[in-house]
């Protein structure tokens, strides 16, 4: 599971647990001029491609650097039902796939600071 915050112009998704571990990374912090959105829920099929380095356990756990059509995507899931996809631009990565407490919540947090109007 992962904390998302927001602090001024920084987003920055803190892995928590044993899934630092797992995914060989435990935080990220990203300008929010490099995000471009985030949606709630994915779909287990999305987990594909190849992973270097980090597990993946089908319909289990998805953690680590995984890399499909040429983009590289981090994973941190165990249950798609609580995953939010952060769209990044600019960034080492194309895209965090993280497991939240509140997808929703975190999808509204993230979506707030990109469009404070």
């Amino acid at each position: 599971m992962a904390k998302v915050t927001i602090d001024g112009s920084t987003l920055t998704v803190n892995v928590e647990g044993l899934d630092k571990l797992w995914s060989f990374k435990s935080r990220f912090d990203i300008p929010l001029a490099d995000v471009e959105g985030a949606t709630a829920g994915v779909s287990p099929a999305i987990w594909e491609g190849w992973r270097s380095p980090g597990v993946h356990i089908p319909g289990v756990l998805a953690a680590g650097t995984f890399h499909k059509d040429g983009e590289r995507i981090f994973w941190d899931v165990h249950d798609p039902a609580h995953a939010v996809v952060i769209e990044l631009d600019h960034e080492h990565y194309k895209r965090l796939i993280v497991e939240v407490e509140d997808p929703e919540a975190t999808v509204a947090l993230i979506q707030g600071a990109l469009n404070p109007d």
